[in-house]
């Protein structure tokens, strides 16, 4: 059954989208057409499943009156209430208030919303996949290691209702996709909390206003719950306050009061302006003051310790003083050692244990811990030959450079990619919106499609939309890269987050909201941010075996040493170890197996070499961001480099000039330059600029005027000027067929052509261009040199993106490509089986500098790119992605170095350390005293290998 409905007091779009939603949410209800003009609902209905008074009363409740709705007042005596709006609701009914003989007869104290509201399950929230699936992505701090990434997705997957989790080490990320049934994302924080990492969340205290009861308060909480970002809400109905858990780099505040705000409730917090800094850096810098202060810890209290616990075994350090020999005061120092740096080893262990998980951290405690207890024994208790030794220096030793593994870890890891919140704040704020012809002002979350938009000279465009009255000339570059403004007029499009730079106008609202161009290109660079590369799997899965491999070993050690090794291989009766038992030597073994392979030489290998390199790197302008590009830009074999602000310098310049026979090209630039003189326009000012390098002053013209998307009009000695293309000459009659040849060369060429007319005769031609930097041709040159394929991707058109590419040399060209393609492009190239290195420098780069193999960014570009990008070219200068592959080759080859000496140290020592070699030479038997010392010479040789690197020539 299809019915047509008036509606009343609609005023824009977003009145228009409230009487929509209201009707839809209402089961039967096939369709929904709301006309803003006619004031009218055309609905297609099942009537046996809702009638027509159904729809009527969605309607009065969403706020607007319905065609009839004052005379069925009358007649009944009913009045309909007022009941707070509420967006999605699916009440069929509206509760009456009735006419007594004394008034109004009000309802008993119930909330309108307690038996009427029903959320729909679909609110815009948490991105939204399968049927019921839904997806969340969690900021987490905390982590150390592969392993631990490898843990917390073994842990989740657990958890019922969990379907998949990816967990990316170097972003401190998590990406949950679950049943928002079985499990909250709030469970989900606290899962990963239980097993000793952090969740990363900012928390906001709302005001609230409007609640009637508890029903009102569990409405917010649900529909809070379901914001994308936000981790947990909390309602309390008669402080009238939300506790939000929320994280800042997905939602912001001013969204979560949306939210509120949409289901009709008031919300605000003391002030509006609450600014979160960039938690993430906050956290890991917190992260480097911990391990920081943990290693001087461990530094003031180990030296004495280790001289201390040497002075009884080397005569040489008679020097040192002698209490520090004394057991009590090793017992006492080692045992701070332990408590305060040491501590952290040993509750992540616990930890892990409750969910039968393994790390680096079991590792760690199991040598330190054991070297200690044995320790301990040999202080308070006599226990006969082979217990008096003390190994408290090796516990020291141990938490002093697994504690410098990790400092450097965490600074070598840099800072965590902010390009999400970067993205986030480039949006407008507010936006202007005409109602009744007049102009309200209102939070850009409430622009509805449909409403008509003003934007000022200077103001950001609030959302996506077509302009309907007006021009201006729109600055797209932090969008789009490219640095010349763009004419608008009616029905041009025009995009969110972009700049209005000279007029005004106005636009209806097409995409609001998630459908945004800015929005997508946040959601791509978030997708490609939490996708893991498969080798990191691989690694993972490597580090997680290593741990339990090494504590089979060293039971097995044990085993074989307690009941066949000790009596087969006599070493009671060994003159060294005479009169030990057959316990305490293999517990020794076992212990000298965990403590050698400890993994301080493999923490070491990556992040020592990544120090090293990057300082390099920062030496000459390039600023790498982790191993993780080091590791894989070595391997590229395909170089894409975005056209605009990459190979060319991003801003236009005076090119070419041509002058018709009978005048000169002096005389036509000097006629261009004063036409522009009053332009604010990109292309003038290149032309102005260029008239003054050549030192002609620009006139003064008079009468300026602007002609949107086709030139400028002025006067200057009473004759007029005009300037612009080859359409405006037609428009004034003017005939220009004996330049026709050399706009075509021009344009071919990749340039803009402009006629020049003055009085009654076009006198000449000007041509401005993006022009190439000045080393872009010998960086691509070198790049092929280097056998690497490079590939130029623009959003130009064929003609002009083949011309600039045959100047620098590029063979292989991707023209005509949308800035939100560019991340599709750069999978193709990946699909053919290339590694691929993305080179850009604007925003709509951020998606593709991400999906790229390894993204490189231009310093002087946006900061978003800068911040997407694993490599920063601080120089600008495209010559230095030749340093950057060269530095990745150099520190990737330190790396292998590094770990094939860990490895290979762990593969010679573990074995001997299990005495492997006992039986074949009875003297050669490495005590957990002997395997510190090797582990710490490891780490040096790891070390100093790395610093090598600095006498490396890179240019």
């Amino acid at each position: 059954m299809e019915v047509t409905i008036k509606v009343y007091d609609m005023t824009c779009g977003h009145c228009q989208k409230r009487v929509a939603d209201a009707i839809s949410s209402l089961e039967g209800v096939e369709t929904v057409d709301v006309n803003l003009e006619s004031e009218s609902a055309t609905v297609s209905f099942d009537p046996e499943k809702v009638s027509l008074d159904d729809i009527k009363a969605a309607i009065q409740k969403a706020g607007y009156p319905t065609e009839g709705e004052n005379e069925a007042k009358k007649e009944a005596g009913v009045e309909v209430p007022e009941i707070t709006e509420v967006e999605g609701e699916t009440s069929k009914t509206a509760e009456p208030v009735l006419e007594g003989p004394e008034g109004p007869e009000e309802v008993p104290q119930t909330c309108p919303l307690t038996e009427t509201c029903e959320l729909p399950e679909e609110e815009p929230g948490i991105s939204s996949l399968k049927t019921g699936r839904k997806e969340i992505t969690l900021g987490v701090s905390g982590m150390t290691c592969s392993a631990c990434a490898l843990n917390i997705e073994r842990v989740l997957k657990k958890k019922a209702g969990v379907y998949s989790v990816v967990v990316n080490l170097e972003l401190g990320r998590a990406n949950v996709i679950f049943e928002p049934s079985l499990i909250s994302p709030k469970e989900i924080g606290e899962t990963i909390e239980s097993i000793g990492y952090k969740v990363e969340k900012d928390t906001v205290t709302l005001n609230l206003e409007g609640m009637s009861c508890a029903s009102c308060a569990a409405n917010i909480e649900k529909v809070l719950n379901r914001t994308e970002g936000v981790i947990s809400a909390s309602v309390n109905f008669p402080l009238e306050k939300a506790v939000v858990e929320f994280d800042s780099s997905r939602v912001s505040v001013r969204e979560i009061i949306a939210a509120v705000q949409g289901i009709g409730y008031g919300a605000f917090v003391k002030t509006e302006a609450v600014e979160y800094e960039d938690r993430e850096q906050m956290s890991r810098d917190a992260e480097i003051r911990r391990q920081r202060n943990n290693l001087i810890i461990a530094l003031v209290l180990g030296i004495p310790i280790g001289l201390g616990n040497m002075s009884m075994m080397f005569p040489f350090l008679s020097f040192v003083p002698d209490f520090l020999s004394n057991h009590i005061v090793l017992f006492i120092l080692s045992t701070l050692v332990l408590l305060f740096p040491g501590r952290q080893f040993f509750v992540g262990t616990i930890k892990g244990f409750k969910y039968g998980v393994t790390d680096m951290n079991l590792l760690i405690a199991a040598g330190t811990g054991s070297a200690y207890l044995i320790s301990v024994a040999a202080t308070f208790l006599d226990l006969g030959p082979g217990y008096n030794s003390l190994y408290y220096d090796t516990v020291a030793f141990l938490i002093i450079f697994i504690v410098l593994g990790r400092y450097l870890e965490a600074r070598a890891r840099g800072q965590t990619s902010a390009a999400i919140r970067k993205l986030m704040g480039l949006r407008a704020k507010t936006s202007r919106i005409l109602v009744n012809g007049i102009e309200k002002e209102i939070p850009v979350e409430e622009v509805a499609v449909g409403d008509i938009v003003v934007v000022r000279p200077g103001e950001k465009i609030p959302v996506d939309g077509i302009v309907v009255e007006g021009s201006s000339a729109v600055d797209e570059s932090m969008l789009t890269g490219e640095s010349i403004p763009v004419e608008k007029v009616p029905n041009d499009t025009v995009i969110g987050a972009t700049l209005n730079k000279t007029g005004s106008f106005n636009f209806r609202a097409t995409k609001v909201g998630a459908d945004t161009a800015l929005a997508q290109i946040i959601r791509l660079v978030e997708t490609a941010q939490t996708t893991k590369a498969p080798i990191q799997r691989v690694a993972d899965v490597v580090a997680g075996n290593f741990i339990v491999i090494v504590h089979i070993i060293a039971l097995l050690a044990f085993f074989f040493w307690f009941f066949i090794g000790y009596w087969r291989y006599g070493v009671g009766e060994s003159a060294t170890l005479g009169g030990i038992s057959p316990f305490l030597f293999s517990l020794l073994i076992a212990i000298t197996v965990l403590v050698i392979s400890c993994p301080c030489a493999v923490g070491l290998a990556t992040p020592a070499a990544i120090m090293v390199g990057t300082g390099r790197g920062a030496e000459n302008g390039v600023l790498i961001k982790g191993g993780e590009a080091l590791e894989r830009a070595h391997k590229l074999d395909t170089i894409v480099f975005d056209k605009t602000g990459t190979l060319t310098a991003g801003t236009p310049k005076l090119t070419d000039l041509v002058a018709v026979p009978g005048h000169k090209e002096t005389d036509v630039l000097l006629i261009a330059a004063t036409a522009e003189r009053g332009s604010e326009h990109p292309l003038g000012e290149a032309i102005v600029n260029g008239a003054e390098e050549q030192g002609i002053s620009p006139g003064k013209a008079e009468n300026f005027h602007s002609i949107p998307g086709k030139g400028v009009e002025a006067y200057f000695e009473e004759k007029r000027i005009l300037l612009g293309t080859r359409k405006l000459m037609e428009e004034e009659g003017f005939s220009f067929k004996e330049l026709k040849a050399e706009m075509r060369v021009f344009e071919e060429s990749g340039k803009t052509a402009m006629l020049v007319a003055f009085g009654e005769e076009i006198i000449g031609l000007v041509a401005v261009a993006d022009t190439l930097k000045e080393n872009s041709r010998e960086a691509i040159e070198t790049l092929n040199k280097m056998g690497l394929e490079v590939v130029m991707i623009t959003g130009d058109n064929v003609v002009t993106a083949n011309a600039i590419a045959k100047e620098v040399g590029i063979p292989r060209v991707l023209a005509e490509v949308l800035p939100e393609d560019k991340a599709n492009e750069i999978k193709k190239l990946q699909e053919e089986g290339k590694l691929v290195g993305m080179v850009g420098d604007g925003i709509n780069d951020a998606p593709a500098l991400i999906q790229s193999d390894v993204g490189i960014a231009m310093g002087a570009g946006t900061d978003v790119a800068m911040e997407s990008a694993k490599i920063v070219l601080i120089k600008n200068d495209p010559r230095d992605v030749v340093v950057a592959i060269k530095l990745s080759r150099l520190t990737i080859n330190k790396i292998k170095q590094n770990l094939l000496w860990a490895f290979g140290y762990n593969t010679i020592g573990i074995p001997i350390a299990a005495g492997i070699l006992y039986p074949f030479f009875h003297s050669i038997l490495i005590t957990p005293e002997l395997a510190a010392a090797f582990m710490a010479l490891s780490s040096v040789s790891v070390t100093t290998n790395s610093l090598l690197m600095k006498r490396s020539k890179l240019k």
